[in-house]
């Protein structure tokens, strides 16, 4: 009987041991998938309402993020082409780098070029720079690309069944419960998990909204020579950096002000570099000092200190690299959630009473 418990044993840990090389293998992925899992649950459950089948609950839930993050990162590439291509056709690039020999200056010599010009352009050579370059980095792009559909497509399928089972594997850990410390211990990371991760989403949201009202505010008082170009992307870019520690939003309306102070100096009208700074200062203090303040704890957690959570955002990058960025929060609210219930009960500490409540008194959650 002790030789078969031992051969169980061993293969399951050789499972766990797979199961958990894997898991590292895809860390980013299932870390984003654990992030989105928890920013659209409570979305996930409200559309209950409408007595949707979950399949459908979920595809909608995941949309909400996900075609409006797509929307804004194609809306960023495409304004990116075409800005590059006025710029290019505006000061002499080709000229500069040597066009004779460059693959710019051959693109250069394409003005809004027909499919007749395309293929002429082809068939004279015009193209073959070009080609030689994509062909030498072929492989590397070709990796970097299946590398990302790969993690997409973890994390699109993680968090579609996290949606439909999460609480399938919920009830299966609780078959593991002595004593209620597995549920007590499940149920409190899972709500303080839920608070911190989907605050980020609602703190993106927030500084979005606040950026894009802050920059429209600022275009309508600029002169055209100092305006915010597309204050709207700006925006909503300014509030996905927000989710970046330490720089978050300086990575957006600093490069802005460094775009619209480019060309002030070239014309020598300095005293529109006036406009700048007071654009920088509003920035600063509206659109990034302000929220980190007065919002960023509302939506920090119920229980998690702010100040842990900060040092989580700025080392987890560190550590981990991007993904950090979620993991370690989700590392940090784990262990701290673990300290304050699980390890109490299994030293055998008992928990502090919860104050008494008047009986006329009611508590905010049962209104």
């Amino acid at each position: 009987m002790d030789e078969k418990r031992f051969v169980v044993a061993l293969f399951g840990l050789a499972v766990a041991v797979i199961a958990g090389y894997v898991a590292y293998r895809f860390v980013a992925p299932l870390t984003v998938a654990v992030f989105l899992y928890y920013s659209t649950r409570r979305f996930y459950h409200r559309l209950e309402r409408f007595r949707l089948p979950a399949r459908v609950r979920a595809v909608v839930s995941l949309s909400v993020i996900g075609l409006p993050l797509i929307g804004l990162v194609s809306y960023t590439l495409v304004l990116l082409v075409l800005e590059a291509r006025r710029f290019i056709e505006t000061y002499p690039v080709a000229d500069t780098i040597g066009a004779e020999n460059s693959v710019i200056g051959d693109l250069a010599a394409l003005s809004n070029p027909t499919m007749d010009e395309l293929l002429a352009a082809y068939r004279s050579g015009q193209f073959d720079p070009l080609i030689e370059l994509v062909s030498e980095q072929a492989s590397l792009l070709a990796s970097t690309l299946s590398g990302l559909a790969l993690n997409l497509l973890i994390t699109v399928i993680v968090t579609y069944y996290l949606l439909i089972d999460g609480s399938k594997f919920h009830d299966w850990l609780l078959r593991f419960d002595d004593d209620a410390i597995v549920r007590e211990y499940l149920e409190t990371a899972d709500d303080e998990l839920e608070a911190v991760l989907y605050g980020n989403l609602l703190n993106v949201i927030a500084i979005s909204i606040i950026a894009v009202v802050t920059y429209l505010g600022y275009n309508a008082v600029a002169p055209a020579a100092v305006e915010i170009p597309y204050p709207t992307l700006a925006g909503a870019l300014t509030g996905v950096a927000s989710l970046i520690p330490v720089i978050g939003m300086k990575i957006v309306y600093i490069p802005i002000a460094a775009a619209m102070s480019i060309p002030i100096a070239l014309d020598g009208d300095l005293s529109l570099f006036a406009y700048v700074a007071g654009f920088l200062a509003v920035a600063i203090v509206v659109v990034d000092t302000i929220p980190d303040i007065v919002l960023r704890p509302y939506f920090s957690g119920e229980t998690t200190h702010v100040g842990l959570l900060m040092l989580a955002y700025i080392f987890g990058p560190v550590v981990f690299g991007f993904h950090g960025l979620f993991l370690a929060p989700i590392i940090l609210v784990v262990a701290l959630t673990f300290a304050d219930t699980a390890l109490l009960r299994l030293l055998g500490v008992e928990p502090e009473p919860e104050p008494e409540i008047p009986e006329r008194q009611h508590r905010l959650d049962e209104f």
